[in-house]
């Protein structure tokens, strides 16, 4: 799969709860190895190219099936990918896809053990480039 090219938006800021609950670090703990930042960095494909190849990514790739533990919350994949940003080291995260049907195509949530925006030293309108590892 081709790298994935996304600039960087603040969203509504209701990630934050849900990565906060501790059946769902847990899970993610599980999933990737460690408990990531609460919190999730928001992304929209930069070019119409990326665009097509975050839509590949989640029809050709399975990505990692992560159940909901608590009535009321949605499935969900998880893609492990190697981030970079400003020059910066690639570093670890995923893209958490929620399984809902009005969930925005354009939309990429990404999960990291850090807090990505400090990390890479990024802001909104700022771009960073995912390569899909799994």
């Amino acid at each position: 799969m081709d790298p994935l090219t996304g600039i960087i938006f603040s969203d509504l800021g209701q990630a934050s709860s849900f990565m906060a609950l501790a059946w769902v670090q847990d899970a993610l703990k599980e999933c990737l190895g460690y408990h990531p930042f609460p919190a999730t960095l928001n992304l929209r494909p930069k070019a119409a190219q990326d665009t097509e190849i975050w839509r590949r990514a989640q029809n050709e790739l399975t990505g990692v099936p992560l159940a909901p533990a608590a009535d009321g919350f949605c499935r969900a994949r998880i893609f492990r990918v190697a981030i970079t940003g400003q020059g910066k080291n690639a570093v670890e995260g995923a893209i958490l896809l929620p399984e809902v049907n009005d969930y925005p195509s354009d939309k990429i949530e990404i999960v990291a053990p850090m807090q990505l925006k400090i990390h890479l030293a990024v802001q909104d309108g700022d771009q960073l480039t995912l390569e899909f590892l799994n």
